[in-house]
């Protein structure tokens, strides 16, 4: 039988936080039906893992900011189901890990607690609930393009993030995706002032409407970039609809959708340098307008 869960850990060894994602990586592997992939092995021989990849869920657990696992899969076009990163755990924990590779005093219970921490979060969220504050299933952009003109600076994600011509993006893992505006709109916009996304369990079609946003500017309608059902939304966009201004591509998501037909929905998106060249017209075209 195939593993249901496959493990990515980071191969940083020299330093306490890439033990401790091992650490990690071990005990995941020990107390669930898991099996780890050696990120070295993989680079080399990447279809001695292909038939793990393909049977079960790719967990990433990087040891810190520099995310070495997380560009691997990146690279390798995997598709994640959550990842875990040690460094931003142990902020959260008041715990500190050494330059080296020596495993502090505390290191085992704090492994003990992260992995406590995240059991439930390896199970699927049931439709109509409220998205995790942060699962791990969608972290950040790893890396952004950045046009600048004038005063004012585009960013547009360019791994894991696809887009309409519409400017709004999804950012896809596995079968969901989360939906939001790009960074170009929201400055067009400039203040947001209310948000009505779609309910949880509505049906949507790839470019039809998904809810509003409001600022002092305009109301402008949501086109949905994939087609599927919305499992969730923001609640903290709803009650602090600035974060799509500070944070459009992380903390400013506005709905989440389980897929229902992405591999066609993706013939008619851009990915992020597509949309820069998009996006850098826009921005030529509106200033050659005024």
């Amino acid at each position: 039988m195939a593993a249901k869960y496959v493990i990515l850990p980071c191969n940083g060894l020299d330093k306490e936080a890439g033990c401790l994602a091992r650490e990690l990586a071990l005990k995941m592997a020990a107390t669930m039906d898991g099996e780890i992939i050696c990120p070295v092995l993989y680079q080399t021989a990447p279809s001695r893992y292909a038939f793990l990849l393909q049977e079960g869920n790719l967990i990433v657990i990087d040891g810190c900011a520099t995310r070495c696992a997380s560009r691997i899969a990146a690279n390798n076009n995997l598709k994640i189901y959550r990842k875990i990163t040690m460094t931003e755990e142990a902020k959260k924990r008041d715990y500190n890990p050494s330059p080296d590779w020596r495993l502090g005093s505390g290191a085992a219970a704090f492994v003990e607690d992260v992995w406590r921490s995240w059991q439930p979060l390896l199970r699927e969220q049931e439709p109509g609930g409220r998205a995790p504050e942060d699962s791990g299933l969608f972290a950040g952009p790893l890396e952004y393009a950045v046009h600048r003109h004038d005063k004012f600076i585009f960013r547009v994600p360019l791994e894991g993030f696809y887009f309409n011509e519409n400017d709004c993006w999804v950012q896809v893992r596995g079968n969901r995706g989360r939906v939001g505006i790009s960074d170009y709109l929201q400055q067009n916009l400039s203040d947001i002032t209310f948000v009505t996304p779609p309910e949880p369990g509505t049906e949507v079609e790839q470019f039809g409407e998904m809810g509003t946003i409001e600022s002092a500017k305009a109301v402008y309608e949501l086109v949905s970039p994939v087609t599927g059902r919305v499992v969730a939304v923001n609640e903290a966009v709803l009650e602090a609809p600035e974060l799509i201004n500070e944070n459009p591509y992380e903390k400013g998501w506005i709905a989440e959708l389980e897929l229902t037909n992405f591999e066609a929905d993706r013939e008619f998106l851009l990915d992020g340098r597509r949309y820069m060249e998009v996006l850098k017209e826009k921005v030529a075209d509106f200033n050659a307008g005024k």
